[in-house]
């Protein structure tokens, strides 16, 4: 039976996954820029601030909300070691064979189709801009699903960016007549 006590409403889960990047030191920016670098040969006119707002715009999706409230938690966790035995070994060593973090990063990407998918895969493989920052092993924190997640986002956005301008072609326009924040809802 479903029970509304038990509800977490929209605004909570999207400023707590909000706040969790934050926390790890990823700004909507870092995710931005991956996005542009994807997307800036493509479409003459697009800005970071098209970039951002394509970032900022995925955030509001709750499958990627939720995936970015279970990785970073059970990043920090394993930071704090506290996750079982071997759990807590494959997560803080980013095991090559474990692959749950590129299942979750994967099931949040599918909101934004096979584009995203694809995009997704690139970015796994390239670790571009802050995704090759959070990858590396050196130093301190766990970051192994923390750097998943960003590709995830960043090939969400860049998704949703390539299926805004075809539609801006269709009406005769392009991303250089549009400025961000302005004209989407999605």
């Amino acid at each position: 039976m479903y029970n509304k006590k038990l509800q977490v409403s929209s605004e909570v889960v999207a400023k707590a996954a909000r706040d969790a990047l934050e926390r790890r030191g990823v700004t909507l920016k870092d995710i931005a820029e991956i996005v542009y670098e994807m997307q800036f040969a493509y479409n003459e006119g697009l800005s970071l601030d098209h970039c951002i707002e394509s970032v900022d715009k995925v955030l509001y999706k709750r499958e990627i909300q939720h995936a970015i409230l279970v990785g970073i938690e059970l990043d920090e966790l394993a930071e704090k070691k506290l996750l079982s035995a071997p759990l807590q070994q494959l997560v803080e060593s980013d095991e090559g064979l474990f692959g749950v973090d590129e299942t979750i990063a994967l099931g949040a990407v599918f909101t934004y189709g096979s584009i995203a998918v694809t995009t997704f895969g690139h970015l796994d493989k390239q670790k571009i801009g802050i995704i090759q920052q959070l990858d590396t092993k050196a130093g301190e924190g766990v970051h192994t699903f923390l750097d998943d997640l960003v590709g995830s986002i960043a090939a969400s956005a860049a998704s949703r960016l390539a299926h805004r301008i075809r539609d801006l072609e269709e009406q005769g326009k392009s991303i250089k007549d549009i400025e961000p924040y302005g004209t989407t809802t999605d």
